[in-house]
């Protein structure tokens, strides 16, 4: 009988940490990997056109799914291409093994064929980066880069030769034993007891919410009644804690809207939850700050902290709660759902005049249908730019819908291939790219994976013929637009070429019915929006420092965007406020 391979013990672990396929591009130094892959029976590989697109599928599947995810790439160029989509992968804390194959250990240091140092390049972008150079260390690395992926919730990268992976196992190899779930964190006693004392001492208090609330909604909300304050949350906030809450303000930041700044800067403590919110210039510098992370060394880089919470937001709220006193004025609260609603009424009379008749069609109307056409546990994926502006004013969050897109790394070119990631989760769940034209035809020869693997990824592209935001970008600094502008290219009937279900759409009395049909359609499909390339939008607040790297009209050439539903939704939060 032969001799287990070192590519058969690396698969086998994948296997046993739970990992059910490999994302990548064969080719030379990972092809014994493939083969063990091909032989193995309990792991699939997934043949993309790009390895970007494999580190982008990768890390969506991860965030879906909360598990580790993997993808690979050969020696030199092929293991560069991941660089981009780990590097986003690792900042949206997704768990991602990425398999970096080598050329032959003999030639490393020779400057031979294709020869980089990958255990260096990917440094930046990983918790843990190691090159296997021994048949008898490969097990304990590759256990050691799931733990750090698994248990620091990013990127670890194993760099493997080609040759090596092809050897027999060492005889001491020995077992391994994974740890793939995390514990909660909970703070410490005197922690908790110094910020209960700030709460009780506070009379206006507002909570700010990101990402780290996932999981916590119940608690969140349980614990702004206690405290009757109003919420508001960062972009990747939104999906976990603006549904169901009757205290909601909404979005601060450079695509915010509502009263989330107002509420942030006119409280007497700021409690920021789960948020590691990048855009000081958004954040009050005069108010009393407390900072609630699980990850420590989130806490207090972006502003001035008078007391920092090392711990899961969902433990210290549970520890928290009980120990304050429960508050009963809401004026405070009550003035900020006021002005809340007033803000999104005032924007959305903008978009509903004459929206249905009006050519080229506006984003915002197309964002809008899509959202109420969608389904009510749809995986929106969504391309960096204005998609992300239309995703944040216009997708409406549930408990059951995600939204998943660059918003740390703010890569273009993230949707489609994270659609990919999303859809190979599940092939029963609606998955919906929303890409902009930039951004799809950056990585549409990966369209033909969708085509494939006939995984049913719905992509609607807002095709406005040009970079949008970049232009946005050059407005404010008072440059004309160059270089920013489309060949109008019509990318439904690329799709139908490609084999896949391909409308265009250019008038808006027919895009419900187009997405619809898409919907249904059983395959991949792509509809194709023209829209208006001059639909810009603004935050609630500027400054001038704000602009630095950032798209933001500044009053010059203004289109205010809607809100979608979300106007309802703070209307009847009013009906809490008690009549006068």
């Amino acid at each position: 009988m032969a001799k287990q391979k070192v590519a058969e013990q690396f698969v086998d672990t994948l296997v046993q940490a739970g990992v059910q396929r490999l994302y990548g591009v064969v080719g030379d130094s990972l092809n014994p990997i493939v083969d063990a892959i091909r032989r193995n029976g309990s792991i699939d590989w997934i043949q993309v056109k790009h390895e970007e697109t494999a580190a982008f599928a990768a890390g969506a599947e991860a965030q879906v799914t909360g598990k580790l995810a993997a993808c690979a790439g050969s020696c030199g160029p092929g293991n560069l291409h991941l660089i981009n989509g780990l590097y986003d992968a690792h900042r949206s804390a997704a768990p991602v093994l990425a398999l970096a194959s080598h050329i032959p250990s003999g030639e490393i240091g020779t400057g031979f064929f294709q020869e980089t140092h990958p255990q260096q390049l990917f440094q930046e972008c990983s918790h843990y980066s190691e090159l296997i150079s021994s048949t008898k260390q490969m097990p304990r690395v590759l256990q050691s880069a799931i733990q750090h992926a698994v248990g620091r919730n990013g990127v670890s990268v194993v760099t493997l030769p080609g040759d090596v992976a092809g050897e027999p196992v060492s005889e001491d190899g020995g077992d391994l034993t994974l740890a793939t779930s995390r514990p909660a964190v909970r703070p410490g006693e005197a922690e908790v007891a110094k910020l209960a004392q700030l709460i009780d001492d506070a009379d206006r208090i507002t909570l700010f919410c990101g990402a780290g609330t996932a999981g916590a909604h119940t608690e969140v909300m349980e614990f702004a009644e206690r405290i009757k304050s109003p919420v508001g949350h960062a972009l990747r906030g939104k999906e976990w804690i603006q549904y169901d809450n009757p205290y909601d303000v909404g979005m601060s930041g450079l695509l915010g809207y509502g009263a989330a700044y107002e509420a942030t800067h006119e409280c007497d403590l700021l409690i920021l939850l789960g948020t590691d919110f990048p855009y000081t210039d958004f954040l009050p510098d005069n108010v009393r700050t407390v900072q609630v992370d699980v990850r420590p060394e989130h806490l207090g880089r972006r502003t001035k902290l008078d007391l920092a919470i090392w711990g899961d937001v969902r433990e210290t709220l549970r520890c928290l709660t009980p120990r304050v006193r429960a508050k009963s004025d809401r004026r405070f609260l009550d003035k900020m759902l006021k002005k809340h609603a007033d803000a999104l009424e005032g924007v959305v009379k903008a978009y509903t005049r004459k929206v249905e008749k009006h050519t080229p069609i506006h984003p915002e109307y197309v964002a809008s249908v899509l959202d109420e056409l969608a389904d009510e546990d749809a995986v929106f994926t969504v391309d960096t730019g204005m998609c992300n502006v239309w995703a944040a004013r216009y997708l409406t969050p549930n408990g059951k819908r995600r939204v998943i897109g660059s918003f740390s790394h703010g890569s273009m070119a993230n949707a489609l291939p994270q659609a990919i990631g999303a859809q190979f989760t599940d092939r029963s769940r609606q998955v919906v790219s929303m890409s902009g034209d930039g951004g799809f035809s950056m990585l549409m020869g990966d369209f033909l994976t969708l085509v494939q693997y006939d995984l049913p990824v719905k992509v609607v592209v807002f095709n406005n013929s040009s970079l949008g935001m970049v232009e946005l970008e050059m407005l404010v600094d008072g440059m004309p637009s160059y270089g920013t502008t489309h060949h109008a290219t019509d990318y439904a009937a690329i799709a139908r070429a490609a084999g896949a279900h391909g409308v265009r759409v250019e008038k808006p009395k027919d895009l419900a019915g187009a997405l619809k049909d898409a919907f249904k359609h059983k395959g991949p499909a792509l509809v194709d929006v023209v829209t208006d390339p001059n639909a810009l939008s603004i935050p609630p607040r500027i400054k001038a420092e704000m602009v630095t790297g950032f798209a933001l009209s500044a009053s010059k050439i203004v289109l205010e965007g809607g809100v979608g539903r979300m106007v309802q939704m703070a209307r009847s939060n009013l009906r809490n406020v008690p009549r006068p």
